[in-house]
């Protein structure tokens, strides 16, 4: 059984692809494997329906949508989705949320990064623990932090700063290893892996497939990432969305997947 994942929409366009297909700061994935249909995450808005059908991709088939986490660019799409969709998701995604400027005894918001979705629509599955949606198909849950990083501040009741406490990602369990599929990376590439592997029970780690969040690192910090997938001895590394041309530049042999591209994983 091979797993199919097609890029509905991403950040650029693969190179030789039909130049009508829309590119946005985003991630939307459809994700096959067997008669399961998936699609992860939605991008800023109705973009991925758009290059669905120019890709020839019939989302009416879907059996489940998996959003990542709470920011705009990964479930704006959300209200173009049919009534009563399955969707799993973490119950904190649907906290307002905002970029924000940190400076001594101060905090400025920046810029809104959530949306204000109905999820009473929908056949919305809340969830902080690991759901498993097919036999090799797993929805990773709240993944754990010993040192969260904070990526903003929340609004409302939630105020504090926002640590994207609901951000998960969707697993694949295949004979050569895991296969990792992640939104944005916020919780850290490591620790993301490290849960996988813990929640499975299975170390070996076939891919690493989405956004890894690496735009502004420091050369350290992906130094450290670069040694860590080294020592697990990943097959394939694939960092898109906002890992960024800087992050791609310090991780040698990265694949970056673009709006358009197929992936299959045997």
């Amino acid at each position: 059984m091979a797993l199919k994942i097609t890029v509905l929409l991403e950040n650029r366009r693969a190179a030789g692809k039909n130049p009508a297909l829309l590119t946005k700061p985003g991630i939307s994935l459809l994700i096959e494997e067997g008669n399961k249909t998936v699609l992860f995450d939605t991008g800023p808005d109705s973009s991925f329906q758009h290059n669905a059908k120019l890709l020839n991709v019939n989302l009416a088939t879907l059996d489940t949508v998996v959003l990542s986490h709470g920011h705009y660019d990964h479930c704006g799409g959300v209200p173009w989705l049919p009534d009563q969709t399955h969707i799993i998701c973490h119950p904190d995604i649907v906290h307002t949320r905002y970029a924000a400027l940190f400076l001594p005894g101060c905090t400025k918001r920046i810029k809104k990064l959530s949306r204000d979705n109905d999820y009473s629509r929908h056949r919305t599955v809340f969830t902080r623990s690991p759901i498993q949606i097919s036999d090799t198909l797993l929805w990773s849950g709240e993944i754990m932090v010993p040192e969260p990083q904070a990526y903003g501040v929340l609004g409302g009741k939630a105020s504090g700063h926002d640590y994207v406490v609901d951000e998960g990602v969707l697993i694949y369990t295949s004979p050569n290893g895991l296969v990792i599929i992640t939104g944005c990376g916020h919780r850290g590439i490591v620790n993301i892996v490290k849960h996988c592997q813990q929640i499975t029970g299975i170390e070996r780690v076939h891919a690493v497939v989405g956004g890894f969040h690496l735009r502004c690192v420091s050369p350290l910090k992906i130094w450290r990432i670069k040694q860590f997938l080294r020592t697990q001895k990943v097959d394939y590394v694939m960092g898109c969305h906002c890992t960024g041309t800087w992050g791609r530049w310090w991780l040698p042999g990265t694949f970056s997947p673009a709006t358009g591209d197929v992936l299959t994983f045997d």
